[in-house]
């Protein structure tokens, strides 16, 4: 007889302790640093560590390098039936806890710190976007990901719109540009630049809420902005509500570097992302054809490669 215990009881010992629970809670749909974690949990980084250490032992978590930092996200895909059944008990167990609720609300506050280092980047700078974007990229990347879409009857969504390049590309060639930005100095500039296109409409939203009706865009855009968007999943799901069936998606941004010098000067949240990551992404927010092709980099620019991944809207 096989003296190894079940499988289940492994799960069983990895979930018996309370603060490896509230971690779990915590990294089930978020990706969190150690720092972020001792945070909300408010237990030193020793401690939390060695919880994390456990946890992904036992195969419930996983890491990835970004910069300095490891980021720690559940392993949800990668778990085996029966733990992913444990879980969902012990989950509605421990949720309802007082110090679970306590955590909860110390993730929002952690969540929208990271919205803030964004924010305070774009309300200083509004002014030389154009130039900083620029200088790192290239004036014309938006260009060849335009290229493969733009139908007169479309109604297409800018998502962080900026200062209303995009924008300005598209609307000649469709009905109507919906474009969508949560910084009021970035919107000020689009008005100024889109003064006169009288088929766009620009309003103010986050990107895990927009602030458009479902089903209601045949195409959208978001170029240059999921790196600095707190919770990238929330946001592409979003992004599929305001899609019509079959609607089609552009997504621009940059591969994975090592320039974490970009946190303080610019306010990214993320330092860029690989393309399975993107291809995860995507599939979870409900995208099907998705393609993910790396862009020819621009002789001028002094940025990090770029990608553009396309995807449709399952019916």
């Amino acid at each position: 007889m096989n003296g190894r215990a079940p499988a289940i009881l492994d799960h069983l010992a990895s979930l018996a302790d309370t603060t490896r629970s509230r971690i779990l809670l915590l990294v089930d749909r978020n990706e969190l640093t150690v720092s972020e974690l001792c945070t909300i949990v408010q237990l030193p980084q020793s401690t939390v560590s060695r919880h994390l250490k456990a946890l992904a032992d036992g195969g419930w978590v996983s890491s990835r390098a970004e910069g300095t930092s490891n980021l720690y996200t559940m392993t949800r895909d990668e778990l085996d039936p029966s733990a992913r059944r444990l879980w969902l008990l012990v989950r509605e167990q421990v949720g309802s806890a007082p110090a679970a609720i306590q955590d909860q609300r110390r993730l929002q506050g952690t969540l929208a710190e990271r919205r803030t280092k964004s924010q305070e980047f774009f309300s200083s700078s509004a002014g030389q976007w154009d130039r900083v974007r620029d200088d790192m990229y290239g004036d014309r990347f938006h260009l060849a990901a335009l290229a493969g879409f733009a139908e007169p009857e479309w109604i297409v969504g800018d998502l962080g719109c900026g200062t209303g390049q995009v924008t300005a590309a598209v609307a000649p060639f469709v009905a109507r540009v919906i474009a969508v930005d949560g910084s009021a100095a970035m919107l000020h500039a689009a008005r100024k630049r889109l003064r006169g296109a009288d088929n766009v409409d620009l309003r103010r939203g986050e990107l895990e809420a927009l602030p458009i009706d479902d089903a209601r865009l045949d195409a959208a855009t978001l170029m240059l902005v999921l790196h600095y968007v707190p919770e990238p999943e929330r946001a592409l799901a979003d992004i599929a509500r305001v899609l019509k069936p079959g609607g089609r998606f552009i997504l621009v941004d940059m591969l994975p570097h090592d320039r974490d010098s970009y946190r303080q000067q610019m306010g990214h949240v993320w330092l860029g992302f690989a393309e399975d990551q993107i291809d995860r992404m995507l599939g979870r927010a409900g995208f099907g054809k998705i393609r993910i092709v790396p862009l020819t980099p621009d002789a001028r620019a002094k940025g990090p490669g770029l990608f553009v991944a396309t995807g449709e809207k399952g019916e």
